[in-house]
């Protein structure tokens, strides 16, 4: 069995203005650094890390660096769908990189570095069982001084390295008017000895008491297993995602799930964070809870096909923008506000928003010119609505 490593520096708490629309901040573990997002409609709060990959492969390895972590991963979905934001991260002096929001250099502390141990003979469905993570530098955590003082609308709370602390997130839920969390930023606990990253129960993280007031909890199906989904959900909607199948949302009242969209699985890193990025995105346009959820599978299936920071298409972010302001005239009269409850309820013409936003990702994958060629139009699936074959 062969080890990969996978070394990951993060960093910074970041500020970005959402124009008037969105804050954030969350913290990050694989490529970025701590990072918090608020939103005059969304807000977050997250980090940097640059990750140093070693891949000893059975024919050949190589060595990567790149600049990475949650705050990259969300701030390029939001940015893609034209949504200003701003971030928080914090840093320590060795961080070297010049990212567009200046994150907080913290003399005397290392920017957070994280060490990674992949199995070369792990699958796609045991990626993430296969792999050892540990924390080998920390840098400070973001305080609530650190939070700016202007309300908003949303918040997000990544944090993969402890840099989230239970009063931070309490004074996000007074600055935002609902704040999404990533668990892992409440469950992660590290070995004082060797930084080895191990889970705890939610109950048990210190934070439970501070469900009832946070809107969202994202988790992976694996992470969903350290909480009573039934008993959180009585609390805040639980968004619980499961790569290929899709993701599935549960609030008090009721639970759907969110058709996926098909992907050629490279690397899941970040995937989670798109997801975020894309759900939080699309409750800012004004979508309905339902389809914001596909706004957040379509991106995170766009990370996954792709190594470390994904590349969106501009042919594709538009055609995505456009679908989504189409789909918002739509489904306006549906709910009035993120207090109605028919918000969780999937809107008329929910699965034709599906297949429109697959239409704009395949069509961004065949310049214009291409389509004139019965070649090229042959491979389009037949799904594709109005396309004149």
């Amino acid at each position: 069995m062969e080890e990969h490593l996978v070394e990951i520096k993060l960093g910074p708490a970041v500020e970005v203005e959402l124009g008037n629309r969105i804050r954030c901040y969350a913290s990050v573990e694989y490529a970025y650094v701590v990072f918090l997002v608020f939103v005059k409609v969304p807000v977050e709060l997250a980090s940097y890390s640059s990750i140093l990959c070693t891949l000893g492969l059975r024919v050949a390895g190589w060595l990567a660096r790149s600049l990475g972590g949650a705050v990259s991963f969300i701030s390029a979905v939001l940015s893609g769908l034209s949504i200003p934001f701003d971030s928080v991260s914090k840093v320590g002096p060795d961080f070297k990189y010049s990212p567009a929001q200046i994150p907080i250099k913290v003399h005397g502390s290392n920017t957070t570095l994280f060490h990674a141990h992949f199995d070369s003979c792990a699958d796609e469905a045991t990626a993430h069982r296969d792999r050892l993570l540990k924390r080998v530098a920390a840098c400070d955590p973001i305080s609530p001084s650190d939070l700016p003082t202007r309300c908003y609308d949303f918040g997000m709370a990544v944090g993969v390295g402890g840099e989230i602390q239970p009063q931070t997130l309490e004074k996000m839920t007074e600055i935002c008017r609902v704040v999404f969390v990533d668990i892992q930023a409440l469950i992660r606990e590290f070995d004082p000895m060797d930084g080895t990253v191990k889970l705890v129960r939610l109950k048990d993280s210190g934070f439970y008491h501070l469900l009832p007031r946070i809107g969202f909890l994202k988790a992976s199906s694996e992470e969903a297993l350290f909480m009573d989904v039934e008993e959180v959900r009585r609390r805040c909607c639980v968004v619980v995602t499961n790569g290929k199948e899709g993701c599935s949302v549960y609030w008090k009242d009721g639970d759907f799930k969110i058709q996926p969209f098909t992907a050629n699985q490279v690397d899941p890193t970040g995937a989670g964070d798109s997801f975020l990025g894309g759900l939080v995105g699309g409750l800012a346009a004004g979508l309905a809870v339902p389809d914001a959820a596909l706004l957040g599978n379509l991106f995170g299936s766009l990370t996954v096909g792709q190594v470390g920071l994904p590349k969106f298409d501009p042919r594709l972010l538009q055609g995505v923008q456009d679908e989504v302001q189409r789909r918002k005239m739509q489904s306006m009269h549906c709910f009035r506000s993120m207090g109605d409850e028919s918000k969780y309820m999937k809107p008329a013409g929910h699965d034709q928003f599906h297949t429109s936003l697959a239409a704009s990702r395949l069509l961004a994958k065949f310049p214009v010119e291409d389509l004139q060629s019965p070649r090229k139009v042959d491979e389009l699936p037949r799904a594709i609505p109005g396309l004149d074959y």
